[in-house]
């Protein structure tokens, strides 16, 4: 029988080596940036809602990126399944954000993804969620079978045993890559795997290359989102369990998984984020009378010091410190601005919701950091 989890010997010469020292490289500049956290931290809460709506994508739900931000900030939606789809990947993604880096990939916690993933769904949830199958599967247009439901628990275990593996650092992208593979060829549940191999590999990824990086995380959703056909025909390529599939599967998912690290330390980069990405957006703002220029001279304070006291503002809103209170009141109640992580007297820009969200997933879009999956949206 093919062992599913031995790392494939590699071609020193081959493109895969080639693409992995890369990420090497550029794995030593992960948290070394200058953007100040609570702005970056708001960001990566934007790419984890856009990525949500790639991953929903993926499976059917055609609902835009545009419309779910419009719906949820309303609280109102005409599609309320397709809706429901994107906020449980997002809450999900938020949940594997609470846990331990390091935490262990358990039974308990891929049910548990699995749980929040589908909870509450029609169209897309599952009869038992939480729970792994109990009956045979098919997986439409494919012709792989996944095994039976009696060998689940067991093929899950050897999964598991396999990601938790400590590996060296020159292995752990093959390993994920795996193990993403192997996912979704046991297909553990009657539905919703597609959506929890994706979370699975989050987790994965901060477990391992991002475990000592702090905030720094990558929610690898755009890597299979840039063409969902390449990407369900590459993980075919590895339905065979074969070194040769195994490596081209895993070639596609590091090419990937190397282009968005590379797109990560832009982020991190603050005078990248003041002058290509969220100064833009609130400049647009300016331009469109969204905000009147003491606001937008307000906002940009914040965005180049990235947490601001009301003293702060002095020079952008003149007049009393009653004045500026309720100045910084307004500003929040309209979702530009919100409580800083440091407490309530500490504020930051409100970048994952409210005006600037839309805007600033439009200026993403301009520098090529969104899916193609996304491109008609």
């Amino acid at each position: 029988m093919t062992d599913k989890y031995t790392i494939p010997r590699l071609d020193f010469e081959s493109q895969l080596v080639a693409i992995l020292f890369e990420i090497e490289r550029l794995r030593s500049d992960i948290g070394t940036g200058d953007t100040p956290r609570d702005t970056y931290l708001e960001l990566h809460r934007l790419f984890d809602f856009v990525m949500s709506v790639v991953s929903a994508r993926i499976e059917g739900n055609h609902t835009t990126v545009y419309d779910a931000l419009d719906q949820i900030e309303s609280g109102v939606s005409s599609t309320a399944d397709q809706l429901s789809e994107i906020k449980n990947i997002a809450e999900t993604a938020r949940f594997i954000d609470s846990l331990p880096a390091d935490a262990a990939l358990t039974h308990g916690l891929i049910r548990e993804i699995h749980r929040r993933t589908v909870d509450g769904l029609v169209r897309e949830g599952d009869p038992t969620p939480g729970s792994y199958r109990e009956v045979d599967v098919a997986i439409t247009e494919s012709t792989h079978t996944p095994p039976s439901w009696v060998t689940v628990h067991a093929e899950m275990s050897a999964l598991l045993d396999f990601a938790n593996e400590d590996r060296p650092l020159h292995e752990q992208m093959l390993q994920i890559a795996i193990a993403h593979h192997r996912f979704v060829w046991v297909h553990p549940f009657r539905n919703g795997n597609g959506r929890v191999s994706r979370l699975f590999t989050y987790a994965m990824l901060r477990k391992t290359i991002f475990a000592t990086r702090g905030y720094s995380a990558l929610n690898p959703t755009a890597v299979f989102g840039n063409d969902r056909d390449a990407y369900i025909s590459a993980l075919e390529r590895a339905d065979d369990l074969t070194a040769d599939g195994t490596i081209a599967w895993a070639e596609f998912f590091v090419a990937g998984i190397r282009d968005d690290v590379a797109r990560l330390i832009e982020l991190q980069r603050h005078a990248f984020v003041i002058d290509r990405l969220v100064g833009p957006a609130l400049d647009s703002l300016l331009h469109d009378g969204v905000v009147s220029r003491e606001a937008h001279a307000a906002l940009r304070v914040t965005l180049e010091r990235g947490v601001v006291k009301a003293g702060d503002l002095e020079e952008a809103v003149r007049g009393s410190a009653a004045h500026r209170s309720r100045f910084i009141r307004g500003l929040r109640e309209r979702n530009l601005l919100q409580y800083a992580e440091e407490g309530p007297r500490f504020y930051r820009l409100s970048l994952s919701r409210g005006p600037l969200a839309p805007r600033l997933i439009r200026r993403l879009d301009t520098l090529g950091y969104l899916p193609r999956m996304l491109a008609d949206d």
